[in-house]
């Protein structure tokens, strides 16, 4: 299992070395976008609206944008200086809590804990003392360059951890709209859903719970594949090259050079003077 992050947990006098897993993984079936015309995969660059140019990634700079198009340019020297001033911090357990206390809206992704080396005996300390207790740690730590709040759990004889929102990250439900206030429910309605919830109890059992669009979205590509309903994109090296702007922009000139050059007036060319007219002008004089 990949080990995401290395560093030490601790909880008064008590420090243990670990490693972090991800305990969880996003098996959603990712789609990708393709040219309908030439079923060439689309790319999305990042293009300055101000340039009318792609931009490349040494050209761009972090900002925060305090007000609409204000922006607090921060330099990567000064995050990278936040992140390893943090980062050099033990996790520490500040408090110990229940889990019930703890409402689901605040969870957010799951890491497996490992010991790492000489750190076997204290992470069997840990976990003894929290199945013992029936209690969580509740500790901050870095992870991929922000603060999480976390909480430290057994899970089937490891440790996890937990990252939580910050309270100021959830959302208030006063601003939920149309939430009705106390409505009045008949009794019989209300005896009748109670009846309808026993019925449907059940132990929790996570097996049994299947992703069905994405087993028959699998199930559909395959069969495309075993019937030969593929499609393959293109060789862009063979594409002809296409003029950048420098070159469309001198094709224009160019072109309206051409046009100019067409569509100016000759100049007007002098009479040439004849023999007999010059003779005509000799005899009058």
């Amino acid at each position: 299992m990949h080990t995401m992050w290395k560093g030490t947990i601790s909880f008064g006098l008590v420090n243990i070395p670990v490693k972090m897993h991800a305990a969880t993984e996003n098996k959603d079936v990712k789609l990708r976008q393709l040219h309908k015309e030439c079923q060439s995969p689309v790319k999305y660059e990042k293009v300055c609206p101000v340039c009318d140019r792609k931009v490349e990634n040494e050209e761009i700079v972090k900002a925060y944008e305090y007000a609409k198009n204000k922006f607090v340019i921060l330099d990567d020297e000064e995050l990278e200086a936040l992140q390893k001033e943090q980062a050099d911090k033990a996790v520490e357990i500040v408090d110990f809590v229940k889990l019930e206390e703890i409402d689901p809206i605040y969870f957010e992704k799951s890491y497996y804990l490992s010991p790492n080396e000489g750190g076997g005996k204290a992470y069997g300390l840990l976990r003894s003392a929290l199945k013992d207790t029936g209690k969580i740690g509740v500790a901050k730590m870095i992870i991929r360059s922000k603060e999480q709040l976390a909480v430290i759990r057994v899970y089937e004889n490891t440790l996890i951890v937990e990252t939580i929102h910050y309270p100021d990250e959830v959302r208030s439900v006063q601003d939920v709209p149309n939430v009705p206030e106390e409505v009045a429910v008949a009794k019989k309605e209300l005896d009748t859903a109670k009846m309808l919830i026993d019925q449907l109890t059940a132990e929790f059992e996570p097996e049994k719970y299947k992703d069905e669009y994405r087993t028959a979205l699998l199930d559909l590509i395959e069969d495309k594949k075993n019937n030969e309903q593929t499609t393959t994109a293109k060789d862009v090296s063979t594409r002809p090259a296409t003029a950048t702007g420098a070159d469309n922009l001198m094709d224009a000139l160019q072109a309206s050079l051409e046009r100019a050059k067409k569509e100016k007036p000759k100049p007007k060319q002098p009479k040439r003077k004849t023999k007999t007219t010059t003779q005509k002008k000799k005899t009058a004089t």
